[in-house]
């Protein structure tokens, strides 16, 4: 029996998974830590390996110089330095470009996998790769996702806030640092990735909120080329309002007049800047709410995000679509994407008192603001016609939080789809609509996806923390990850080593078919045409009203005062 017993043992030790041990990577060798996952199935973890090295203060990423001996790639590594989420301190440091790699083995070693780089979000203003550690592991933990998929999942840093985005709109401070160290980390995996059993020919990159928009900038640069194959944006794009800085260099003023940089030469205040001290300059880049102005909304808040710079952006994002027109694509939004927001913007949605009329005009003045009270007027006709003459509060207050979805997200992943299938070369375009109810206590009934709830299922949380999950949570969770792995493996979710529940038609020129993603995808889970009377009224009525400020530029004898006062 004893005899059984050891011989049973050593066929396990000699059955069980395969594990990469010491890998060569062009800055030196590294050693992961091995993590048991099944009977015959491991993942191979490798944290806080450098991709580049220290970066300047507002310098392009450069080349790591390398190490000798083995680098134990067993911890995460600083998050880059950042406001916390209450803003009343920084952490991190300026020593942050690293990223983690998670490998699954069988009991062969792995090759030519696909992998799947994933960028984290967090406004450009706060966010790691190693991210919001509830219950167990790191949210943007790739090990279940890997595991079950079969692929190789990369979660890099780079740099937010003040460090990774202030610019001045010129080339003396051009900006999109932060996007610059996304694209350093995502060569880095096309240069090192196949020593870690990786194809590299076959890059996914994938992102949710600002990283959704980083993934779609990524996309749309020149630099991007041949650099990966696909891409996946959830829950923002390149053209959400909120993604690029419309006036950097009013923003760069405002932070060099907080930290006493203020000069009225730009070259003498950009020297004064870059002799500032990063804590300060983190802190003085954090978010304002100055005013209680009636037509502030939380979208004027969010300043700090890339800008067309000539270079890594040459031109305004929706016109350079040509360049996405290689990759794959695949783009969504959860259905209350913009509720959170909305909470700031009219906090009675999630009271029990009512919410008025004046309010949700209210609310749309200050989307609209460029455009002035007509639009208020003509938006108001198009999300109140559904109401009737008495409407129940909880339609009103779903409204406010469909108007900011709509504006936020909604719209603009719908024309960057549009624009992606009509650009196309040869490559595919998916769109769907996440609507799982939300699992956050004390929101109102009516409230369905928040935004952000999408990725506890993706990477496989109810797999990991199953006591905190319902088996409709695995459900779903397994159905994300196939079709997001299919996707990444074949260029399309229907296809590859994962089954999936429907077949998710493709989004072309003339067809915009979208699946419905929840626990109960059926054949009824496929419908066409997403919002399409508010995505028309966005991208048609509302834009060819004239803008309030072309009106003022037209206008030259208006006086300062009375332009205050629009």
């Amino acid at each position: 029996m004893v005899l059984l017993v050891v011989l049973f043992g050593v066929w396990l030790n000699s059955a069980s998974a395969a594990k990469l041990g010491v890998v060569q990577t062009e800055g030196g060798q590294v050693e992961g830590k091995s993590h048991r996952m099944g009977l015959f199935s491991t993942v191979d973890v490798f944290k806080g390996v450098p991709f580049a090295d220290v970066p300047g203060k507002w310098e392009k990423p450069k080349p790591h110089p390398g190490w000798s001996g083995i680098l134990k790639a067993t911890k995460y590594r600083d998050r880059c330095l950042q406001v916390t989420l209450l803003q009343t301190k920084t952490r991190g440091s300026e020593d942050c470009l690293y990223l983690n790699i998670f490998v699954p083995q069988g009991r062969k070693l792995s090759t030519n996998l696909p992998v799947m780089v994933y960028l984290f979000g967090g406004a450009f203003l706060l966010g790691a790769s190693n991210d919001a550690a509830i219950l167990g592991d790191s949210l943007y933990d790739g090990k279940e996702m890997a595991d079950r998929g079969g692929v190789i999942v990369v979660t890099v840093n780079y740099r937010v806030g003040t460090m990774g985005f202030l610019s001045t709109g010129d080339a003396r401070l051009p900006g999109n640092y932060g996007l610059w160290d996304q694209h350093a980390a995502i060569s880095w995996v096309r240069r090192n990735i196949q020593a870690f059993g990786g194809n590299s020919d076959n890059i996914t990159i994938f992102g949710q909120s600002a990283g959704a928009a980083s993934v779609s900038f990524q996309m749309l640069s020149p630099y991007s080329k041949g650099l990966f194959r696909r891409a996946i944006s959830q829950c923002g794009v390149a053209l959400s309002p909120w993604a690029l800085q419309k006036n950097p260099m009013a923003l760069t003023n405002k932070i060099a007049r907080k930290v006493g940089c203020w000069r009225s030469n730009v070259d003498e205040m950009l020297t004064c800047l870059k002799m500032s001290d990063p804590v300060g300059l983190t802190m003085a880049g954090k978010i304002d709410r100055l005013t209680t102005s009636q037509s502030c909304v939380v979208m004027d808040l969010l300043q700090l995000s890339p800008v067309v710079d000539g270079d890594f952006i040459p031109n305004e994002p929706s016109q350079l679509f040509h360049n996405a027109a290689q990759f794959d694509y695949l783009a969504g939004v959860n259905s209350m994407d913009g509720h959170i927001f909305a909470g700031v913007d009219v906090p009675s949605i999630n009271k029990k008192n009512a919410t008025s009329v004046k309010q949700v005009r209210g609310l749309l003045a200050g989307l609209t603001k460029e455009k002035g009270n007509a639009a208020v007027d003509s938006a108001y006709s198009v999300y109140s016609s559904h109401w009737g003459s008495a409407p129940e509060q909880a339609v009103v207050k779903k409204t406010v939080a469909d108007i900011e979805t709509d504006f936020l997200f909604l719209v603009p992943t719908q024309i960057a789809l549009q624009l992606h299938a009509n650009n196309s070369s040869g490559a595919r375009t998916y769109s769907y609509l996440f609507n799982m109810k939300t699992r956050i206590p004390g929101f109102p009934r009516w409230v369905e996806a928040e935004h952000a709830e999408d990725l506890q299922y993706l990477f496989g949380k109810p797999f990991s923390t199953p006591l905190v999950y319902f088996p409709r949570h695995r459900d779903l969770s397994g159905y994300m990850i196939a079709y997001w792995t299919n996707f990444a493996r074949t260029g399309d979710p229907n296809q590859g080593d994962s089954r999936v529940p429907v077949p998710w038609p493709p989004f072309t020129k003339h067809h915009q078919p979208y699946l419905t993603i929840n626990h109960k995808i059926s054949k009824s889970s496929v419908s066409y045409d997403l919002r399409s009377d508010y995505v028309a009224y966005w991208t048609k009525t509302y834009s060819s009203l004239p803008s309030v400020r072309r009106e003022e530029e037209e206008d030259g004898g208006m006086k300062s005062e009375e332009r205050g006062r629009i």
